[in-house]
């Protein structure tokens, strides 16, 4: 795939369409200049505040799981939902906007996981590499490749991954189906 950096621009871009209120993006020039912009690719766009400790800096990230719509569709749509949308937060100011690192990670088609159990699912899953989809019943949630420089021990990062699903923090025991996915990253300098 071409340079990804240009999907932070496209992702500022579409943010400020927002607050200035007019269309900036030309969707068309976009994709005769970069022709991958074209190819349905899933990505998430996550909005951190760069004057706040890693950690306790995010702001917003929305994203799709699955490639349904041509990539600069859904970097422009998943920008907007980070910054306005995520229920997590308030939407985005105009003075945050000045402050806020955007990251945008492209997705590879997730892949189902088979395991026995906890052992031998540690065994399978690569932290660092591995971006991770945990359903049970009708709870799923996911973790982008990049969570595990936050949560880098396995039990911490599947127990978040649980109560991030809305199931309690040792829900492996329950066997839910896992699914896992890598993502090319691309973030924005400091």
């Amino acid at each position: 795939m071409e340079d990804l950096r240009v999907l932070l621009k496209l992702a500022r871009m579409s943010i400020l369409e927002e607050f200035e209120g007019k269309k900036l993006i030309d969707k068309e020039e976009w994709i005769k200049k970069y022709p991958f912009l074209a190819e349905k690719r899933a990505c998430f766009v996550t909005l951190k505040m760069k004057d706040k400790p890693r950690g306790s800096n995010l702001r917003g990230c929305i994203g799709s799981i699955l490639p349904y719509r041509p990539l600069i569709d859904d970097v422009v749509a998943n920008a907007k939902a980070a910054a306005f949308e995520d229920p997590r937060f308030p939407p985005l100011t105009p003075e945050e906007f000045e402050r806020v690192k955007i990251e945008v990670s492209v997705l590879t088609i997730p892949e189902k996981l088979e395991y026995e159990d906890k052992e031998d699912l540690m065994k399978k899953i690569r932290p660092g590499v591995d971006g991770v989809i945990l359903q049970l019943a009708n709870h799923q949630a996911t973790f982008l490749p990049s969570v595990w420089e936050e949560l880098p021990v396995f039990e911490l990062f599947f127990a978040h991954l649980c109560m991030k699903a809305g199931l309690p923090g040792d829900c492996l025991m329950y066997h839910p189906t896992i699914y896992t996915y890598q993502a090319i990253e691309v973030e924005e300098e400091e």
